[in-house]
């Protein structure tokens, strides 16, 4: 069973692979509306946060941070500052064992910190329209059963994504597109989603098999 820091560190890694897995499915989205480079981007960064080595003694929101500043400095374009800051803020108050109560106030201080940079609100179509349905299900759940309410807030997350392609765009390079962004899932949105999944898979690991 992996705890704190190591979960946290493992969270990293599993989102490294899974974002050189869909680099190109992600950069497919953002030459929709975009630059054609999310995926490209995000896969760096990751990878480059995945080397980060965890401290005997590092904490889990030291390491957070430091994967925040990675991702600042090797992700090009909007996305490293807004994901650096995600991961910066949400580390600050992650707690380690997991519960649903402090997932919920870890997630709603990296959806705010974006916010704040980014200046997006829920129906944008950007990455807040998968991040806020998740922070949603855990701030509105009425049990401590952590694998159930992660598995909900990671549907929501991935739902929140998909339905994207019904809004128009109104922050980033594909508000530049005005009315012809409907259609296109957000490559953010996307991204976010993939992002609370994997962090997903690695809570419900925390926790061991179910009784």
């Amino acid at each position: 069973m992996l705890l704190g820091p190591a979960a946290v560190a493992r969270w990293v890694a599993d989102a490294s692979v899974e974002f050189a897995s869909r680099a190109k499915e992600l950069d497919a989205l953002d030459a929709a509306i975009g630059d054609g480079d999310h995926g490209s981007n995000l896969a760096r960064g990751m990878a480059t946060a995945a080397t980060i080595p965890l401290g005997a003694t590092q904490s889990a929101a030291d390491y957070l941070g430091r994967v925040g500043m990675a991702l600042v400095s090797s992700v090009g374009g909007a996305s490293g500052p807004l994901y650096g800051t995600f991961f910066l803020k949400t580390g600050q108050l992650w707690t380690s064992p997991p519960s649903v109560t402090s997932l919920a106030l870890a997630l709603r201080a990296g959806l705010k910190s974006i916010q704040a940079r980014g200046r997006a609100e829920v129906g944008d179509a950007t990455m807040i329209d998968a991040l806020a349905p998740a922070v949603d299900v855990l701030e509105g759940y009425r049990s401590d059963d952590v694998r159930a309410a992660v598995t909900e807030a990671i549907a929501a997350s991935l739902a929140g994504a998909e339905a994207t392609a019904k809004m128009v765009a109104r922050r980033g390079r594909a508000a530049h597109y005005g009315q012809a962004s409907v259609g296109h899932v957000d490559p953010g949105a996307r991204s976010m989603a993939l992002l609370i999944e994997s962090a997903g898979r690695q809570v419900i690991g925390t926790l061991g098999d179910p009784k």
